[in-house]
């Protein structure tokens, strides 16, 4: 059977797929929730509710979503793991998979017993270390200073070849980003060996794209999360500064402060691990710069489009002025941990003292 990931897929197809891959006739199946980059079906089986997920499989983009995902939540579950969905079953050539359906709705107000719940989270991750040896590296893993240096390169490069007469991008990569870049390098290289890959020991499993963004609150209020597509080992470093900078968040000064110091006690095991993130915290939110600009990508916005996405001179501007604003808020903090929030500029330094680099 061809992808159906390649086209807009009909409800009939859907449903006989779910019907064989959940092994039960299928009484309903309708669009649920539109992600970034796939389509969500709820399905409702005779005995049973289920979420069929479709992955596009796009020219350019080799890796494989449903394969990481699906193999990233039968892992979960098989070591405990209750708050992310169950895996029932995958058509790795239709590009499908079929999970549990989570009841649930969108995080919207933030308190601290979120923060703590995902605080857990992470610290489950961290703890399944020893039995996750047969686990990839996350989708663009960081292990070491110089592969972030070199993604963000590489991000620039691919969105300055396309921002010819776009003269507002233009001038964002070349009088913002660019320096910015050279400055934060700069300032790595003065306090860390970026050439060194982070031990094995020291890396943690990680959701890549975690946060609230990709959570729900269910209907006893507790978290569930979701979206494993890029799942692997990584830097915790990482994994923390993504949560803070994440642009689909916005969380208030004291959460981002208990979300870091929680944080900070899970990977406390690391004697460099504050050095590290003091350090690469801004060529982070450099690196997201860049990614809020994947709009401007014609083969990134090809995946929009099937997720449904609307107006794209839209969507370009609205990101322009997100990545403005973050680059604002990294003149303001001068390469210090620096929190963008909403609509507005914020600087918030932690009170955290660095420990030496082990040499």
């Amino acid at each position: 059977m061809p992808s159906l990931a390649l086209v807009q897929p009909d409800l009939g197809m859907l449903a006989a797929l779910a019907a064989r891959l959940s092994g039960m006739p299928i009484r309903d199946i309708a669009p649920g929730a539109v992600g970034g980059n796939n389509r969500i079906y709820r399905v409702e089986g005779v005995a049973e509710r289920f979420a069929l997920k479709c992955y596009p499989h796009l020219v350019g983009d080799t890796r494989d979503r449903l394969g990481t995902e699906f193999t990233a939540l039968e892992f979960l579950g098989r070591h405990g793991v209750t708050e992310v969905p169950r895996t029932v079953a995958a058509d790795r050539a239709a590009g499908v998979a079929l999970y549990s359906w989570v009841e649930g709705n969108p995080i919207g107000a933030v308190g601290a017993a979120d923060i703590d719940a995902v605080l857990a989270f992470v610290a489950r991750l961290a703890g399944l270390a020893q039995v996750g040896g047969e686990l990839p590296l996350a989708s663009e893993a960081c292990l070491s200073g110089a592969e972030l240096v070199r993604q963000v390169e590489r991000r620039l490069a691919r969105l300055t070849e396309i921002a010819i007469g776009r003269p507002e991008l233009a001038a964002l990569l070349k009088d913002g980003v660019v320096p910015a870049l050279a400055r934060s390098v700069a300032r790595a290289r003065a306090a860390l060996d970026l050439t060194v890959d982070l031990a094995p020991a020291r890396r943690t499993l990680s959701a890549s794209d975690f946060g609230f963004h990709n959570s729900l609150r269910t209907t006893n209020g507790e978290l569930c999360f979701v979206d494993f597509e890029y799942f692997g080992w990584d830097d915790p470093v990482k994994l923390v500064a993504d949560f803070l900078l994440h642009p689909g968040m916005t969380l208030g000064a004291d959460d981002r402060q208990r979300f870091f110091e929680g944080a900070r006690a899970v990977f406390a095991i690391d004697a460099a691990f504050i050095i590290r993130f003091e350090m690469l915290y801004p060529l982070y939110a450099l690196r997201w710069c860049l990614i809020i600009l994947n709009e401007f990508l014609p083969e990134r916005w090809s995946r929009r489009v099937f997720a449904g996405a609307g107006d794209r001179t839209e969507a370009e501007q609205r990101q322009l002025t997100k990545a403005q604003r973050l680059l604002e808020a990294m003149q303001v903090s001068n390469g210090d941990f620096l929190f963008a929030q909403g609509s507005d500029v914020e600087r918030a330094v932690l009170k955290t003292e660095a420990e030496p680099l082990p040499r």
